[in-house]
């Protein structure tokens, strides 16, 4: 059967361990995009498989329960956080009155169409306001700037497909990953302009990125601390964790890690201080004249 650009696979060299999605053959070789791993590969077309639809289904299905799991988790979370504040702001619950919240805006800077389309779902189901952005990974430091004066952003996700390869070098060689260097300057440039941790909270990364250069460039939380593959949602689930704790406290990494579907080998970080901001009184009726 031929292998079109589009097709669904597997890797027959890895015992068919993940789906990727062929992006484009070159010379009897494809370029590969993980399906829900943000890892990007090459194979030659004798190596590839074509997944049919019922095996499709299989795997779909246990990733959306993985999913599901996780956000029932940041559901849980979300709930406690949120019982902590009305407690605060009602002091103690003694004070009937109202509040309002100023969630953290995000924007997602992206380097694969699907993966970002996915990522805005997710965003709009947790309830947090986005810009997303779709751009290559050595596109991206030369449009941060831009970017930062125009959008504003409280958190910034930088991210998409990466890789590392043996082939190329030790696992401390910059240069044996196929993006993390891009996402390194992006970061860099990001941290030119907002300097302070705390003022810009980064998430930066992939499948097997070089989880210390980035933190090093000034990344907040970053991939992949023992170079393994990250899933496709993994960075929104941080940026939640951040965007609703409290600006008056600080997140652990365990804290933020705890509700993604990679967990600490593939995600670390810093700690950093949460950026929800609530004030009061909410009023309802706000365009209604005063008696």
């Amino acid at each position: 059967m031929d292998i079109q650009n589009g097709a669904l696979v597997t890797r027959k060299s890895y015992h068919h361990d993940l789906l990727f999605r062929v992006a484009e053959i070159k010379k009897g070789v494809a370029i590969l995009h993980g399906e829900e791993l943000r890892l990007k590969a090459d194979a030659t077309l004798s190596d590839l498989t074509i997944v049919d639809q019922r095996e499709h289904k299989k795997r779909k299905a246990m990733d959306r329960e993985k999913q599901e799991s996780s956000y029932r988790l940041f559901r849980q979370d979300y709930q406690m956080m949120k019982e902590k504040r009305n407690y605060e702001a009602t002091e103690g619950y003694t004070d009937s009155a109202n509040y309002f919240q100023l969630p953290a805006k995000v924007l997602h800077i992206d380097g694969d169409p699907s993966y970002l389309r996915k990522c805005i779902q997710l965003y709009q189901r947790i309830g947090l306001q986005v810009h997303g952005v779709h751009l290559v990974e050595t596109e991206m430091s030369f449009q941060i700037k831009d970017l930062l004066e125009k959008i504003q952003p409280d958190i910034m996700v930088i991210t998409g497909h990466d890789a590392y390869s043996h082939n190329k070098g030790t696992k401390n060689d910059l240069s044996a990953y196929r993006h993390s260097k891009y996402f390194v300057e992006a970061v860099r440039e990001a941290r030119s302009i907002y300097p302070n941790l705390d003022q810009l909270v980064i998430f930066a990364g992939a499948c097997q990125s070089h989880f210390e250069s980035l933190i090093r460039a000034g990344s907040n939380f970053a991939s992949s601390p023992s170079r393994v593959n990250i899933h496709a949602l993994d960075p929104v689930y941080i940026v939640a964790k951040v965007a609703y704790t409290s600006f008056m406290e600080s997140v652990s990494v365990w804290e933020a890690l705890r509700n993604t579907l990679t967990g600490e080998k593939g995600l670390g970080g810093i700690q950093t201080r949460g950026l929800l901001r609530t004030g009061m009184p909410y009023l309802i009726n706000e365009n209604e004249s005063e008696i």
